[in-house]
């Protein structure tokens, strides 16, 4: 896969996500109230019917104007694109009948990945996550998909194209997807979010490579602060993804009148994905603890060659301070029994420089041999 950048570029701007207002407690099940940013002026409604013959994508601003699809044998995917006019929003989800609680999940964007079995539908959270050059850094939104008998409705924050591969596979005329039913279309919007992971996965061990060749070159000071920034988007990369394996496991494991078992085969293989992204995921966090144990040992050891040199420099001296001292006491020595013949000689004073000059070298010498200088 391509990739677009590098998360260098976007350390600066790297922060904990936050899960956005909330509703009051105690606010009844249901309550429909869209928690997250405004990405659109307005909505819209793009329908894709199609069967092996045929496909129609047609923009519509009503959803009572899907109805002649649904009554026909083919297939009908829904897209939606904006969640901020609750209204309308209504509009499309008493129309399918979908229950209050998916309602509610739909516009709470900072929903964890589930998939949840109900009578009419199974009704499936994803997380995607994309390199945004803008912002220099990795985006998350929220897509929901909505899987019924004979149609599959799909919601998301923004008006970017995530689907345009799947779009295209739909034109070309005996493909598979056009071929297999609506379940086998909900497996290829699942697998296109995950396939988004691949690529962050590839700006994560770029990074790493690259820090971890600059750590053992100088690990200078801007490094422990990057290092700290990838593994804070490596924690939030984590924390978006991991729920979706159970999900997806969920979706395989039920048994389910939506999705066949020839479906489920393909739904194994993004299981397959989830568990190699994951697993990923995981080697990248040790190797970032790495990366910031590697930095704490090369601080530490440039600390212990200062204070290596600093100790030999005061131990040559501690002999001299010494010296010195016996040397600076100012005894007369015609007063005092035990005199100090040297402090009269006309030679005493370079002949002490001189001892203290040879202790000096000769401790030197010494520090040498033994490695430690």
């Amino acid at each position: 896969m391509a990739t677009s950048g590098k998360i260098t570029n976007m350390l600066p701007s790297i922060r904990f996500r936050k899960a956005g207002h909330r509703k009051k407690p105690g606010t009844a099940p249901g309550t429909i109230e869209h928690i997250g940013e405004r990405h659109m002026d307005e909505i819209k409604i793009t329908v894709h019917d199609y069967d092996e013959e045929q496909i129609d994508e047609i923009p519509i601003n009503k959803i009572q104007k899907v109805q002649p699809y649904l009554d026909a044998p083919s297939k009908t995917w829904v897209q939606v694109r904006g969640l901020h006019d609750t209204e309308k929003l209504k509009s499309i989800w008493n129309f399918f009948n979908l229950h209050p609680l998916i309602q509610e999940d739909i516009v709470h964007t900072a929903q964890r990945p589930k998939v949840e079995v109900y009578d009419n539908c199974i009704f499936f959270v994803l997380r995607l996550l994309s390199y945004s050059q803008e912002e220099q850094r990795i985006k998350a939104e929220q897509i929901s998909i909505v899987l019924g008998k004979n149609y599959v409705l799909s919601f998301q924050e923004t008006d970017i194209d995530h689907f345009k591969p799947i779009i295209n596979r739909l034109a070309i005329k005996g493909s598979r997807i056009r071929k297999h039913g609506t379940d086998y279309l909900t497996y290829a919007l699942v697998d296109a979010v995950v396939d988004y992971y691949f690529n962050i996965i590839e700006h994560i061990a770029e990074d790493i490579e690259r820090l971890e060749d600059e750590l053992l070159k100088d690990p200078e000071d801007h490094l422990l602060t990057e290092i700290h920034k990838i593994r804070r988007e490596i924690i939030f990369f984590r924390k978006s993804v991991w729920p979706l394996r159970d999900a997806i496991n969920t979706a395989i494991r039920d048994e389910s009148e939506f999705i066949h078992d020839n479906t489920k085969i393909y739904l194994r293989d993004v299981y397959d994905h989830m568990i190699q992204v994951i697993d990923n995921i995981e080697n990248y966090r040790d190797m970032i603890l790495g990366l910031h144990d590697m930095y704490m040992s090369h601080v530490s050891n440039k600390m212990n060659e200062v204070m290596k040199v600093l100790t030999i420099i005061a131990t040559i001296f501690i002999p001299l301070t010494f010296v010195a001292g016996i040397y600076g006491m100012n005894f007369d020595p015609g007063a005092s029994p035990y005199n100090m013949p040297e402090l009269s000689w006309y030679w005493g004073y370079p002949a002490a420089m001189a001892v203290m000059a040879i202790i000096a070298v000769i401790m030197i010498f010494y520090f040498k041999r033994k490695g430690w200088f």
